[in-house]
């Protein structure tokens, strides 16, 4: 009975996970598109977005809920970026330049961010939305007005005969800034497999034999290794990713993932510092926090700056990724927040829990529906603009969902005086 209530309770906590996964496959299975297709542009959404769903983790388990004010991080990295590509400063450095302009200016957003939410506590998710809209006021000011009017700059991003910035800005040629990072070094994603699948392996032995692991998660992470390497001996899944019959071989830029598992490992690894405890230690309760002597205020700030900086950093990542190579000065960041936060939660997080895997889950479900949407849509009802709306509909649905169930779930925490029956195990 326990193990029946233990199923029951996941398969509630991730239902949304196993609808967006139900949905993925039909979609893909009714757009028709070409399964080599499909894995590239996958693969390019992950690169692009990985890294800014990853910033959303640290905040929501502080308590502060979706953090949708990562849309003022990305309006740090753009101003970076602008900067960058005003001074004439190309390629990698150009790419570390405006991560290095966006650190200061994420920083100072971010405090600012953290100061107001903790005036607004218990509303952070929709403040931080709200936030968001009124930051994009002042940017369009910034970009149309001050830069180029009392900020010079040169004549290479602004609109000759006009102040401010120019709509487009190229990022290819000779700007360098187009896969500054994706361009160092790409492998073929069959070996790429195998290098992960023989490292999980020989890594699984050697914790087994230093005694950190069991002999049932060693067996299940070898079988695990070997049925990757089998899978991709066969035929069709190795012309899927190869390039055979005419297809486009799948690459994976090396140095952009490794960014990514950086920062998986820093989300991981700061969890188990002081300070991470801290965000726990506020997340699940601000009043027993603060009675133990913690500065609750301080480390929710704390947690915001964090989270707007990699938002920063992320949204390089993404720009420098971005499949046709231009900077959208007015409306790059605009859809940032609420695609972020959307893929996080279709991943099986929630407002007040998350964790890396989650995150990319959620990103390679939320993109695989984004990728088929249109065409799914033009076989099924003959128009793909129903795809578009349904793209509106996803995003902004899931959050809806996520609040809805949020506040159900603290309701109930509150008749029961304050115990969460979804995590009593049931004898």
């Amino acid at each position: 009975m326990n193990k029946q209530n233990k199923i029951v309770n996941h398969i509630k906590s991730y239902a949304v996970t196993y609808l967006f996964i139900a949905l993925s496959i039909f979609f893909i299975v009714v757009s028709g598109l070409d399964l080599n297709y499909v894995a590239s542009q996958l693969l390019l959404r992950l690169n692009r977005n990985a890294f800014i769903v990853l910033a959303l983790i640290i905040p929501i388990v502080a308590g502060m809920g979706i953090n949708f004010s990562i849309t003022i991080g990305a309006m740090a990295a753009q101003i970076g970026l602008l900067l960058t590509i005003s001074w004439g400063v190309t390629g990698l450095p150009g790419i570390l330049l405006a991560g290095a302009i966006t650190l200061p200016l994420a920083s100072l957003f971010g405090f600012l961010i953290g100061k107001l939410l903790n005036k607004m506590k218990g509303q952070e998710t929709i403040g931080s939305l709200i936030l968001g809209y009124f930051a994009n006021g002042a940017y369009q000011l910034l970009f149309l007005f001050i830069f180029g009017t009392f900020i010079p700059l040169s004549d290479k991003v602004t609109i000759v005969g006009a102040s401010g910035v120019q709509n487009t800005l190229n990022l290819t040629g000779s700007v360098g800034l187009y896969k500054a990072l994706d361009g160092i070094l790409q492998i073929p994603f069959s070996m790429i497999a195998y290098i992960i699948a023989g490292v999980v392996a020989v890594l699984s032995v050697v914790l087994f034999v230093r005694k950190k692991l069991t002999t049932q998660k060693l067996v299940l992470a070898i079988v695990g290794a070997a049925l990757v390497v089998c899978v991709l001996q066969i035929p069709f899944v190795s012309g899927l990713f190869s390039g055979a019959g005419g297809r486009q071989m799948i690459r994976v830029p090396v140095v952009t993932w490794l960014l990514i598992a950086c920062l998986c490992v820093f989300n991981t690894l700061i969890m188990r510092t002081r300070l991470g405890q801290k965000f726990r230690a506020v997340g699940q309760s601000q009043t027993v926090a603060n009675a133990a002597g913690i500065n609750v205020d301080k480390t929710r700030v704390i947690a915001i700056v964090i989270s707007t900086v990699l938002a920063g950093w992320g949204q390089i990542v993404f720009m420098q990724s971005d499949g046709i190579g231009t900077f959208q000065t007015y409306a790059a960041h605009e859809q940032v927040g609420l695609y972020a936060g959307a893929a996080i939660l279709v991943g099986g997080a929630s407002i007040d829990r998350a964790t890396n895997l989650q995150a990319l889950v959620g990103t390679f479900l939320f993109h695989s529906l984004f990728i088929t949407a249109q065409s799914a849509a033009s076989n099924l009802f003959g128009d793909s603009a129903v795809g578009e709306y349904f793209r509106a509909f996803l995003s902004y649905g899931v959050i809806a969902i996520a609040l809805v169930i949020y506040a159900w779930r603290g309701a109930k925490k509150t008749k029961t005086g304050g115990l969460d029956l979804t995590k009593v195990e049931k004898n």
